[in-house]
C-alpha cells in the first residue's frame, strides 16, 4: 500500500519536473501521467484507510482495483519488452508522417537531425527543408529515425523492466490485502466470527 502511494507521488513529481524543465511540451502527456499518479494515490489511500479501520469493503475494492492495475501493467510491460526494432521502425515511420510540420521541425532541432530514414522521395524532400543546426555545420546530418530508434529501444527496455517490477509488487499488495482482510479485527467482539 505504501509502495503504491510512493509510485503515485513519484509519477506526479516526475510529470511536474518534466513540465518545469520543458522536456515534454505536450500537455496531454503531462496530464495523463499526472492523472495516473493521482489514480494510484487514491487507490493507495483507500487501501491504507481500509487497513487502518479494518474495513472489509474498502479492502475488497482495493484488491480488485489493484488486481486490474496489475493485469494492465503486466501486459503493457511485456509488450514494451517484446517489441523488436522492425516494429519500432514501423511505429516511428507511421508517426512521423502523421505529425504536423511544426512538430517535425521541433524534433529535428531538439535531436539535431534531419529527415527520417531516407527511404522515399518524401524523405528526401523532408531532409531538404530541415532547419537543424547540424545541417549548417556539415552537408550531411544524421537521420532522425536512427536517433529515435536508439532512444526508443532504450526507453522501452527501461519502461518494460520497471513496469514488470512494480506489477509484481502490486500482486504482492493484492495478496497481503487479501490475507489482512481475512483476519479477525482485534478491536471487535472476540466471540464474533468473520
Amino acid at each position: 500500500m505504501v509502495l503504491v502511494l510512493l509510485v503515485g507521488l513519484l509519477l506526479i513529481g516526475v510529470a511536474a519536473w518534466a513540465k518545469g524543465l520543458g522536456l515534454v511540451s505536450s500537455i496531454h502527456i503531462i496530464g495523463g501521467v499526472i492523472a495516473v499518479g493521482v489514480f494510484l494515490l487514491l487507490i493507495a489511500v483507500a487501501g491504507l484507510v481500509g487497513a487502518v479501520n479494518h474495513h472489509q469493503v474498502l479492502l475488497f475494492f482495493y484488491m480488485i482495483i489493484l488486481g486490474l492495475v496489475f493485469i494492465f501493467q503486466f501486459g503493457i510491460s511485456c509488450s514494451c519488452l517484446a517489441i523488436n526494432l522492425s516494429k519500432q521502425t514501423d511505429v516511428i515511420n507511421a508517426s512521423w508522417w502523421v505529425m504536423s510540420n511544426k512538430t517535425r521541425d521541433e524534433l529535428e532541432r531538439s535531436f539535431d537531425c534531419c529527415g527520417l530514414f531516407n527511404l522515399t522521395t518524401l524523405d528526401q524532400q523532408d531532409y531538404a527543408f530541415c532547419t537543424a543546426v547540424c545541417k549548417s555545420r556539415s552537408p550531411t546530418c544524421q537521420m532522425c529515425g536512427e536517433k529515435f530508434l536508439k532512444h526508443s529501444d532504450e526507453a522501452l527496455k527501461i519502461l518494460g523492466g520497471v513496469g514488470l517490477f512494480f506489477s509484481f509488487t502490486e500482486i504482492l499488495g493484492v495478496w497481503l490485502a487479501m490475507r489482512f482482510r481475512n483476519q479477525k479485527d482485534p478491536r471487535a467482539n472476540p466471540s464474533a466470527f468473520l
